[in-house]
């Protein structure tokens, strides 16, 4: 189902740049005690997760980003809301993105759905009648519709939200090589430049490496490494097969998804249409909001909005009583 937002921002937050980095870059971090745990995969790898405190309730899987991590203001602050509704987070890293480079040649990657299928069921069997839910945004909501759609196990969850997604990856990778938007590829390329340079300074290659620091793009970062290290013919063959967009009509969990039409790192041609979308997705569509911003009231007290949708959709599911 198709929505418009009731979402509005405030007169100087109307600018979709400024939707973005504001939020993103400027905000202070949202406090949140968090404990620490490695869980061991049955590939011989790991990943780190980060979990709240304090309360009892059921749990949210919170799926970052590309290159994110619990420093990204958009994480501290939903795992903030997370443990002010009783509800307990779980922020798991995707591989190599918690410190400490990962052990394989593999990584993750926008339709790596592996490491969720794992991890919601060693939670299910740890806790059988514990409710669980998922949050995943930008490439994390990627990962999170492509398994709530493909997954036979689907059903571990109650309910999902995806926020800001990449529907089509081979139109946001060519998107956001434009204008200004380049700013944010140039940032994130120099993160993953570096990510894979100290991945590959400790182990070796399966595949001939190029010169890391000559890939500018992603479409460049795909073609030389994404593809190759996780069995895709190229960048063309990743984008097409990793797409969610193709598989929101088979998902069957309630699924929230929550998106901005003035998006800089996409353009409105990933957007869905109505028959594209199962009666299980409610597809909520902003005017403005940015990627990963949906910031209004007052430019002395802005709220984030978008943290407030997202606890009362989980409240709705998880028969919690929000405050």
């Amino acid at each position: 189902m198709l929505v418009n937002s009731e979402f509005k921002p405030g007169a100087l937050w109307g600018n979709r740049h400024v939707q973005t980095i504001v939020p993103n870059v400027l905000f202070p971090r949202s406090k949140v005690e968090l404990r620490r745990e490695r869980l061991e995969l049955p590939d011989g790898d790991f990943i780190d997760m980060d979990w709240t405190t304090g309360t009892s309730g059921p749990i949210v899987i919170v799926l970052h980003g590309l290159e994110g991590s619990m420093r990204s203001r958009y994480a501290c602050a939903i795992m903030r809301e997370i443990h002010a509704l009783g509800l307990r987070g779980v922020f798991p890293y995707f591989r190599g993105c918690s410190g400490e480079p990962n052990r394989l040649p593999i990584s993750y990657h926008s339709g790596f759905t592996q490491d969720l299928e794992y991890l919601s069921g060693l939670l299910k069997s740890r806790e059988p009648g514990t409710p669980l839910a998922a949050v995943g945004y930008s490439l994390g909501g990627n990962v999170l519709l492509k398994w709530l759609a493909e997954s036979p196990h689907a059903s571990r969850l109650v309910t999902g939200v995806a926020v800001s997604v990449p529907f089509d990856l081979g139109i946001c990778s060519d998107a956001i090589e434009k204008g200004l938007s380049r700013l944010y590829m140039w940032e994130l390329m120099g993160r993953m430049r570096r990510s894979a340079k100290r991945k590959f300074a400790r182990i070796p290659s399966p595949i001939p490496l190029p010169d890391i620091d000559s890939l500018r793009t992603f479409r460049e970062y795909d073609d030389a490494l994404t593809a190759p290290l996780h069995g895709y013919k190229d960048a063309n063959d990743y984008y097409r097969r990793a797409s969610s967009k193709p598989l929101l009509k088979d998902i069957k969990v309630p699924t929230l998804v929550v998106h901005s039409a003035d998006d800089p790192f996409m353009t409105p041609a990933v957007l869905p249409e109505e028959h594209e979308l199962s009666p299980a997705v409610t597809f909520e569509l902003t005017e403005h909001g940015g990627h990963v911003g949906f910031v209004n009231g007052s430019l002395f007290k802005p709220r984030r909005w978008i943290d407030e949708r997202i606890g009362h959709h989980l409240a709705e599911y998880l028969n919690i009583r929000k405050q």
